[in-house]
């Protein structure tokens, strides 16, 4: 609940300041001279960006929340029981364990939105977010188009053979695309 709060808590202020910004183009605009209107135009894109960006990220929460809830119906959502440091945060030890497990589930079923919606529980338990989303797209998907799911971009892992291995583990996967950074691990370790 705390999460929606502060979504919803930072949506409002960007729509605000996009109201703001948006004012002060039009402002710009209605000056007439040819540099304030070409800054006026130029200020009026931010705003444009920044609700594309603030659709598309709302877009992904409500689908990643969709997946999660029918998962939960199921009783297939991932329990967090990971150990935890004094202060709060997952033990690198216990979220490498447990991605081991979801590769390898992941591997086993390449085709599977559930497998692929624990992967990218495990990858953010390991704090890595980029790898986390990417695999949580994979699985909206693998869940709108189970058949026809679309190949991942550059970058995005493409299977789990993809994934890093985790830490203390220095051999690279032999399938790991070249562009990626062999030293990392899914704790950033």
């Amino acid at each position: 609940m705390r999460a929606k709060i502060t979504y919803f808590v930072t949506a409002a202020v960007l729509v605000f300041y996009f109201v703001l910004v948006g004012s002060r183009g039009l402002l710009l605009i209605r000056h007439g001279t040819l540099v304030t209107v070409t800054f006026g135009v130029a200020v009026l894109i931010l705003p444009v960006i920044g609700v594309w960006f603030l659709w598309k990220n709302t877009q992904f929460v409500r689908r990643a929340n969709a997946l999660a809830a029918e998962l939960e119906a199921e009783g297939g959502l991932p329990v967090d029981d990971l150990a935890r440091t004094p202060s709060g945060r997952i033990d690198r030890d216990a979220a490498d364990a447990v991605f081991t497990k979801r590769r390898e589930e992941t591997e086993d079923a390449p085709d599977d939105w559930r497998a692929w919606f624990r992967l990218a529980v495990a990858y953010q338990d390991a704090r890595d977010t980029p790898r986390a989303r990417k695999a949580m797209q994979r699985a909206i998907a693998l869940y709108r188009h189970p058949r026809q799911a679309t190949p991942p971009t550059a970058g995005a892992p493409s299977g789990p053979a993809d994934a890093p291995a985790p830490s203390g583990s220095s051999a690279p996967s032999p399938a790991r695309p070249a562009f990626e950074d062999t030293k990392s691990s899914p704790s950033g370790a």
